[in-house]
């Protein structure tokens, strides 16, 4: 038995099949353009990915900037009520 209760003789069947009606340079050219699909594919999601992990990056930056801010703020206010 083969994958699915296919025999690996209807396998290879199915393939010489497939290749007298497409041709083998044919399924060259569509293995080429399904593996350059995959690559561009590959590729967008890593740069989404490193997108999202900037953007997360910069948000936490703009916090601690803030909080910095807050924190100076408050400390001048606390210099200015202490010299009253």
């Amino acid at each position: 038995m083969g994958i699915g209760g296919i025999s690996m003789w209807q396998l290879l069947i199915i393939l010489l099949i497939v290749i007298l009606i497409f041709g083998t340079k044919r399924l060259k050219g569509m293995g080429g353009d399904l593996g350059s699909a995959i690559k561009s594919f590959k590729k967008a999601v890593t740069e989404e990915e490193d997108k999202d992990s900037k953007n997360g990056e910069n948000q936490a930056s703009k916090i601690s900037a803030e909080e910095s801010d807050t924190s100076a703020a408050e400390n001048t206010e606390k210099k200015e009520h202490s010299k009253q």
